[in-house]
């Protein structure tokens, strides 16, 4: 049984994540580029570089933890499949659904709590002085989208997979 065709709204939400990650990226390679160049031609390295190569990191891993979740195209280990039956199959995936739900759900809960008192102390980065707080509310709400899909992928019928589809 194949599974269904993804929706409008899964299409926008894939696109838009999509395109977020793609823009970073091309972010990241046009500031390593600048940096290289002013550093190795001028002598004179992009001030912040290095500070801002890893928030765009930060950016990008997280704007792409919903899209893996999404595509269920998380790592997994399917070494007990080929002795279950397809009702057991479902059962198991419905169980890692729930535990990644559970995890990245209490995850993003718990990176929200440091993000405030990273708000509370002001910290900023050292050379550019950019504000950290944004960036860790942004790596709570992306974990946390996670877990929502992870939430919903246990209830949504025909899509219910672990690592591939169910037969």
């Amino acid at each position: 049984m194949s599974a269904p065709e993804a929706g409008p709204w899964e299409r926008r939400f894939d696109a838009a994540l999509g395109f977020a990650a793609s823009v970073i990226l091309f972010l990241l390679m046009i500031v390593t580029f600048v940096d290289v160049v002013g550093r190795y031609v001028f002598n004179h390295p992009l001030r912040g570089a290095f500070e801002g190569t890893e928030l765009m990191l930060l950016v990008l891993i997280f704007a792409g933890l919903p899209l893996v979740s999404h595509a269920d195209e998380h790592v997994t280990m399917d070494f007990i499949d080929h002795m279950v039956g397809p009702g057991a199959r479902k059962v198991i995936a419905a169980l890692a659904q729930l535990v990644c739900a559970a995890t990245l759900l209490g995850l993003a809960w718990l990176i929200w709590l440091k993000a405030g008192k990273i708000a509370a102390y002001g910290d900023t980065t050292d050379v550019l002085k950019i504000v950290l707080a944004p960036f860790v509310y942004f790596m709570a709400a992306m974990i946390g989208l996670s877990g929502l899909i992870h939430a919903w992928r246990i209830f949504r019928p025909g899509r219910l997979s672990a690592g591939g589809p169910t037969t």
